[in-house]
């Protein structure tokens, strides 16, 4: 009858909800600051957890989070063509807001804000990723490595580097 349980694991209703409710946020917050577009990180989220369940018999309970990651990060990387037109597109696409501001003012800050936009984006895709899942998040190292799979250190190093680059961008940007 143990054997049952364990075989069944994540397939089982109860199991599979709680376990999509402690990782599904986490999920989609890791593909948005990876990849950049909500819609996108939302869908693909969904798409793991569809995957998942499809596959749950063939996923034990305590791999299924890394099976979710992989499935999230190839289907993602399957999209990374078609994610530059869209993040192109939506970095030229801006509400217009009234405020009580100088026109100059406003100018300034769009500038500075495209600037800032530009150094995060010319991170490398890993120090992006571990910067904002710190930074934005509120992720803690070890968090960060868990999700990434990677040490601590290698943590620290890529958030390190990400500081120094901004800094180097920011510096130049005055």
């Amino acid at each position: 009858m143990e054997e049952i349980k364990k075989i069944a694991g994540i397939c089982e209703e109860i199991i599979f909800s709680d376990f999509f409710r402690s990782h599904a946020k986490t999920l989609r917050n890791y593909l948005l600051y990876k990849f950049g577009n909500e819609e996108q990180a939302n869908d693909i989220c969904q798409e793991a957890f569809v995957k998942l369940w499809e596959n749950c018999a063939n996923v034990p309970l305590g791999k299924a989070r890394s099976f979710l990651y992989t499935v999230a990060n190839n289907a993602t990387l399957n999209q990374i063509a078609h994610q530059k037109v869209v993040l192109n597109y939506a970095k030229k696409e801006s509400p217009s807001q009234h405020t009580n501001e100088s026109p100059e003012f406003i100018l300034e800050e769009e500038q500075f804000k495209k600037k800032i936009e530009r150094a995060i984006q010319n991170l490398s895709e890993s120090q992006r990723t571990a910067f904002l899942l710190n930074r934005i998040d509120g992720k803690k190292y070890s968090e960060i490595a868990a999700m990434l799979d990677i040490s601590v250190k290698a943590v620290e190093k890529r958030i390190h580097g990400a500081l120094v680059s901004l800094r180097q961008e920011i510096e130049n940007i005055k």
